[in-house]
């Protein structure tokens, strides 16, 4: 088997270059694409949803074709920040504004060791920023950890290949944010290989 291939769907994150670059570290091909990508040209075994400036309540447009990737259901998904909103909304949950936006170093719980959790610690801090959060998950997807300010820090689906973090795991001040993309790169080469 060669090597596994995720790609970044860029939706104009800052720290997009970030995740290609992470993601490279690890051991992953990868190229950073654009999110009008028809689905039928890209023929990664994975993708990363990049986070966004994007107000995805407001803007959901800007996510180009990212409802394309979701609707083939098959293809695993690594939804960062406004990438996990975007999942959220269009499956029918909520996205609302936080109370307390949260910005910088913060703690996260982790609820349950799932996948992309695997083998972290019960708390670890992580690099934030954003002023909406999901407020509701759709069906099939469960919170796996929160914050002081954000029940949905991480979440991930019971049956499909999907994950989600509001956090930023790519940025160097999140603890353990290697091991998250490590997880999910073994996740899609065990998916591959079933």
């Amino acid at each position: 088997m060669g090597k596994i291939r995720i790609d970044v769907i860029d939706n104009g994150g800052q720290w997009t270059h970030r995740e290609w670059r992470v993601l490279r570290y690890i051991g992953a091909e990868t190229r950073i694409i654009p999110n009008t990508t028809p689905l039928e040209e890209i023929e990664a075994d994975g993708l990363v949803l990049s986070g966004g400036a994007t107000r995805v309540e407001f803007r959901p447009d800007l996510l180009g074709r990212c409802s394309d990737y979701i609707d083939n259901g098959e293809i695993p998904l690594l939804a960062i920040c406004v990438g996990l909103q975007f999942f959220a909304m269009y499956l029918d949950g909520e996205v609302g504004s936080s109370e307390a936006p949260e910005f910088g170093r913060t703690e996260i719980e982790v609820i349950e060791e799932d996948t992309i959790l695997k083998g972290l610690p019960d708390k670890f801090v992580a690099w934030t920023s954003h002023n909406d959060h999901v407020t509701r998950l759709p069906d099939g997807f469960r919170s796996i950890a929160r914050s002081q300010h954000c029940e949905v820090q991480a979440a991930a689906h019971d049956t499909r290949p999907w994950f989600g973090t509001q956090f930023h795991p790519e940025v160097e001040q999140t603890e353990h944010g290697y091991d998250i993309f490590t997880n999910y790169k073994e996740f899609v080469a065990e998916y591959r290989r079933s």
